[in-house]
């Protein structure tokens, strides 16, 4: 997942084996979401492919309300090292 400057939000992965579970990551420098991410293993020896899909959500208390505090992903593929 990628660095930026432009704050962050949560990704929620919606099935696959990571199904249920919640990561922190960077929307792009742009101001929009990741349109993709992956997540290593914990073994270290593959990560997960994650693409965006519709869902979103706003926190109704956000003082930066055209920015999605949470965004649904699911599960693509995994590559192995």
């Amino acid at each position: 997942m990628g660095t930026s400057s432009s704050g962050a939000y949560t990704a929620k992965l919606t099935d696959g084996p990571l199904e249920g579970k919640t990561v922190t990551t960077d929307f792009l420098d742009s101001g929009e979401p990741q349109p993709r991410i992956e997540i290593p293993a914990s073994s270290g020896e593959k990560r997960y492919v994650y693409t965006r899909s519709g869902g979103v959500e706003y926190a109704s208390d956000s003082g930066d309300s055209d920015r999605p505090t949470a965004v649904d992903y699911r599960y693509i593929e995994a590559v192995f090292s």
